[in-house]
């Protein structure tokens, strides 16, 4: 297949990175206000950490769709993976989301799990804008 027919998915991959992004960024502040009125003894309001858990899940949800994206357009173009630096970023964020979501599903069963989400969440970042330098050297080869 050429390239062409893949613009739609691309456009996806795209507007699926940047809502990434902005889920992740959503979810810190979301985060740290949680934290300060848990250490402050406040009461937090009732939907913070609602929204908190539906900002989560839409990332993973969307990190998923990324990995779908990557693994269709990169096999259709190329008919095998790995190619670039960026499959490995890929696969790091990927796991690295997934790790945040179980952990954060353990925070209230386990003491350890919240340590590991904040962690795995500050590691995040990092592997975000890796994915990110990495995915833009990507399309600018495909690009006229």
């Amino acid at each position: 297949m050429n390239l062409p027919s893949f613009i739609w998915l691309w456009k996806i991959a795209a507007w699926s990175m940047g809502f990434s992004v902005l889920a992740y960024l959503l979810l810190a502040v979301t985060g740290v206000w949680m934290f300060g009125t848990r250490t402050k003894s406040k009461t937090q309001p009732s939907w913070l950490k609602f929204l908190h858990y539906v900002l989560g899940a839409s990332l993973v949800g969307l990190v998923l769709l990324l990995l779908a994206i990557g693994i269709v357009g990169t096999l259709g173009h190329f008919g095998s993976l790995g190619h670039s630096s960026h499959y490995v970023a890929g696969l790091v964020v990927v796991g690295l989301v997934l790790l945040s979501g179980a952990s954060a599903t353990l925070i209230h069963v386990k003491p350890w799990a919240w340590g590991v989400h904040i962690g795995t969440n500050i590691t995040l970042f990092a592997g975000l804008v890796w994915v990110s330098w990495t995915g833009w050297s990507v399309v600018q080869k495909y690009l006229p």
